[in-house]
């Protein structure tokens, strides 16, 4: 499934047998991209895509890094216009899928959720030391009177909504009553809410001790995290009845977790759409799957694809 330079650009425009040399040029000038995708992958989509995507096809990557929730009702409402919509989890790509915004959603990746820590922290050391023998677990590490723990939004970030997932799992895995609580108070809560770019920033500057994330998140840049059992971290979809166990109502709707699964999908009405499904096409090729790894993604563990 490799794509060579020749073959991507030549797929791109469609042949020249469906072009005619005007309408070939015009395909050639738009060799942009623009990618809406989950915040947390800026750090994958700057270092390891787009210069993938410029080097080898000559196509530059115009990303938009939001919340995928927040993506996806923006699609939805036609306020942003992107060729190409990457969702973590399926409800962002659902959305778009319901309201007839593209017809199909492909598995490329997928990944669970860790406790990143600050290895400024004064914590840092229990942290480093959680679970091991005769040392705090890590909830307990978190329930330290002034810890400052950072997450991000629950009403437009599929993360924000999964932390609290999380913890809900742990509060049961470990038979802690008031652990959501305790730990992170109000569903929306202000003092730890932050954007998603920002918790990780706040995390290598010391102003956050702790915060959820995804593993490429803090594996990326070199900072400390704990790996959680897999029945409460959301990424192994063997435990997919165990996760639907737990649920929020927000905004009048009842949201449940879902695995950690990266849904790419080909938006209708995009102006580049055939180079739009070769990008996809690469993502889930071995070249691809190459180049995600190195940023700590998984593969989609064969996940299948979502149609509308």
């Amino acid at each position: 499934m490799g794509l060579t330079r020749r073959q991507f650009l030549w797929g791109a425009v469609g042949g020249l047998s469906a072009f005619s040399v005007p309408e070939l040029a015009r395909a050639r000038a738009r060799a942009v991209l623009q990618v809406a995708y989950a915040g947390s992958m800026g750090a994958l989509m700057h270092g390891g895509v787009a210069p993938v995507m410029a080097r080898d096809f000559g196509l530059r990557i115009e990303g938009r890094a939001q919340g995928a929730l927040g993506l996806a009702h923006m699609i939805m409402a036609g306020t942003i216009r992107p060729d190409v919509f990457i969702s973590i989890t399926r409800g962002p790509m659902d959305i778009v899928l319901r309201a007839g915004h593209a017809q199909e959603a492909f598995a490329v990746a997928s990944t669970e959720l860790v406790l990143a820590y600050s290895p400024r922290t004064p914590l840092a050391a229990a942290f480093a030391r959680a679970g091991r023998g005769g040392h705090k677990p890590w909830w307990r590490v978190l329930e330290e009177p002034g810890v400052r723990f950072g997450r991000t939004d629950p009403l437009t970030d599929p993360q924000g909504l999964n932390v609290l997932f999380m913890m809900d799992l742990a509060e049961r895995y470990y038979g802690v009553p008031g652990l959501v609580r305790r730990v992170l108070g109000p569903v929306v809560n202000d003092r730890q809410i932050f954007p998603e770019p920002e918790v990780m920033a706040r995390l290598q500057g010391g102003q956050l001790d702790a915060s959820s994330a995804y593993k490429p998140q803090p594996a990326a840049l070199g900072l400390p995290y704990l790996t959680l059992p897999p029945s409460i971290n959301l990424g192994d979809a063997a435990y997919e009845k165990t996760y639907e166990t737990v649920s929020l109502r927000l905004q009048g709707r009842v949201h449940r977790p879902s695995p950690l699964v990266f849904y790419a999908a080909v938006l209708h009405g995009s102006g580049n759409a055939v180079a739009a499904r070769r990008f996809i096409a690469w993502l889930r090729a071995p070249a691809g799957q190459a180049v995600l790894r190195r940023y700590h993604y998984d593969g989609p563990r064969g996940a299948p694809a979502l149609r509308a």
